[in-house]
């Protein structure tokens, strides 16, 4: 590209500027203090001028690829859409490009449905923009908390609104009063005043407009986490939390009594607290991971590929019984050990490669519970087995208890219903669950029973029975 470019005046000047660039680079250890702070100005006025183009640039290429247009220029390239043929060709994040997409959208002429050209949504912000006099942040942070109001304010004090803010994060007014530039911090304070004082009434209820606002997004991976963020709808969100009051019990409950003179054929029972060692917000957590198989199991999932949902889990042949290993899901690391367990559930296909890539083993149905030992698991479990535990059994994984990996036969006399925390969590916890003659057995963490005794879980006989038995 710069061999192509570099045929106009203009492109040797630009290559002439990356080439000053890429000098001051390596000269900045030497510049003396003046000369370095100076530079900082520089190189940003040119930086603030490259995002506007960029911006720019970038709002065209989606312009014209835009679903509705004859002849899309991303189809052209080989790509789904606008976004994509960015990522592409610029090597930077879909996040990043859609923030420079929707600046322009914001700062461009519009063009209204009979062809006639009209003015932007904000003007000043795209002259200051496209003059290099203000930087893309302060671009984003101005129009973002205007647009919030944009369809409330009155037409006349939101342009000034604007054209005030952008004149005091140029620094404009400074200049004219004499005092320094302000701070980006400094610019968003100023553009959320100047947003709560065009909506000084608050947004009334309006089904609409929260409709639009609605939105869900799944982040990419950072520190072994995936972040979630969105907007719910009232009733989405009343639904979700009266599923997350039901299960956020406050604590693991069992009966304690004089270790001494507890029977060894006691089953637990349900009457003090246990602290649960989880944080309420990791508990919202775990509740929602339940739901969410819970659906995925459901018969009125729609199917992917004609299958139900699957998570796919690829691991190395060498590294399946190598505990330190790692294993991916939907390409995200994960440990071997996190694939052999959710592996229970029946939404798991994993799969096995060599170290060329060839895959040399699949899943197979024989290494999940089927539909008629769940039922039976469920009709005897009943629930999750750990004492004081409230999931459900709908919400339940099947855990082999003698593991699958280890010769564990799938059969009834070697499953148990266990939540998705205590299932991801069992050999850590201090619970430890074992089967005698087809039926559950727990022994507590030694800071709950410090004999380490086996007791009966909780069963259907013993629910039927009830608390005198």
């Amino acid at each position: 590209m710069e061999q192509r470019y570099a045929t106009s005046d203009e492109g040797r000047d630009v290559l002439a500027s990356l080439d000053a660039l890429r000098a001051l680079i390596q000269q900045t250890g030497s510049l003396a203090d003046a000369d370095l702070v100076d530079a900082v100005g520089t190189v940003e006025a040119l930086g603030r001028m490259v995002d506007a183009a960029r911006v720019r640039l970038a709002g065209e290429v989606d312009a014209r690829s835009a679903r509705d247009s004859e002849d899309r220029l991303s189809a052209r390239f080989g790509c789904r859409n606008g976004v994509e043929l960015l990522e592409r060709t610029t090597r930077v994040s879909a996040k990043t490009i859609n923030a420079r997409v929707r600046l322009d959208k914001r700062t461009r002429p519009r063009v209204s449905l009979t062809g006639e050209e009209l003015p932007a949504r904000f003007p000043h912000v795209g002259q200051a923009l496209r003059d290099g006099v203000l930087g893309a942040d302060a671009a984003h942070e101005i129009t973002s908390a205007l647009a919030r109001v944009e369809d409330r304010a009155d037409p006349v004090e939101f342009d000034a609104a604007e054209a005030t803010t952008v004149a005091y994060a140029t620094g404009a007014l400074e200049e004219q009063a004499g005092m320094i530039p302000p701070t980006f911090a400094e610019v968003e304070v100023h553009a959320r005043t100047w947003a709560a004082y065009l909506d000084q009434d608050g947004p009334g209820p309006d089904a609409e407009r929260a409709a639009r606002n609605r939105g869900l997004t799944l982040g990419t991976p950072r520190d072994g986490v995936i972040p979630l963020r969105g907007s719910l709808l009232p009733e989405v969100a009343a639904g979700l939390q009266r599923l997350l009051d039901a299960h956020l019990n406050p604590a693991v409950r069992f009966t304690p009594t004089d270790p001494e003179d507890r029977d060894e054929t006691e089953a637990w029972s349900q009457d003090e607290a246990v602290h649960d060692p989880r944080t309420n917000t990791q508990k919202r957590h775990d509740v929602l991971a339940v739901i969410i198989q819970t659906a995925a199991k459901a018969t009125e999932t729609p199917t992917l590929g004609g299958a139900a949902p699957t998570l796919v889990v690829t691991v190395a042949e060498e590294d399946l019984n190598n505990p330190t290993a790692a294993a991916t899901i939907d390409d995200t690391p994960v440990p071997v050990s996190t694939a052999h367990r959710i592996a229970c559930t029946g939404a798991v296909q994993k799969i096995i490669h060599d170290r060329t890539g060839r895959i040399v083993r699949l899943g197979t149905p024989e290494r999940v519970f089927n539909a008629h030992q769940r039922r039976a698991i469920t009709a005897r479990d009943g629930g999750c087995v750990i004492p004081g535990c409230t999931i459900p059994a709908a919400w339940c994984e099947i855990h082999h208890v003698d593991e699958h990996a280890n010769g564990g036969p799938t059969h009834t006399d070697n499953g148990v219903l266990v939540c998705w925390w205590h299932h991801h969590n069992l050999d850590r916890s201090g619970w430890d669950i074992r089967m005698r003659h087809g039926t559950p057995v727990i022994k507590a963490p030694p800071w709950i029973d410090r004999r380490g005794i086996y007791r009966p879980a909780r069963n259907a006989l013993t629910r039927l029975r009830g608390p005198s038995g």
